[in-house]
């Protein structure tokens, strides 16, 4: 099941109105075929609020991937083999993990809270 991909922008731009805090590493390099992991530690209680993953290609539009929430999580049909978000309530960190990427998934990738 996907939420509208509009929807999801929406609340990514809110973000700042939200009054909370939401980082990410600058960069991060892999090869072909390797493993993707990004942590976002934020400021709010992961288990309290839904938190998803989007990624912006370059020269493309924002894809949403997918979300996650204490035992509810959802993803983008397309990228549901290639992708998994885990929670860490404990720390309030929010992991997207990605398997055999590849040169196409090159792109921006955004934490964004619901």
């Amino acid at each position: 099941m996907e939420p509208p991909l509009r929807k999801w922008t929406t609340y990514f731009f809110m973000q700042n109105r939200l009054s909370s805090y939401l980082t990410q590493p600058d960069s991060v390099s892999l090869q072909p075929g390797q493993r993707l992991t990004i942590t976002c530690q934020v400021s709010y209680s992961v288990g309290s609020y839904r938190t998803g993953w989007i990624r912006q290609p370059t020269g493309k539009g924002l894809e949403w991937i997918g979300m996650k929430y204490t035992g509810d999580s959802f993803y983008r049909d397309s990228l549901k083999n290639k992708f998994s978000i885990d929670l860490d309530s404990s720390n309030n960190r929010v992991t997207l993990n990605g398997q055999n990427m590849q040169p196409e998934d090159t792109a921006v990738y955004f934490c964004a809270r619901e």
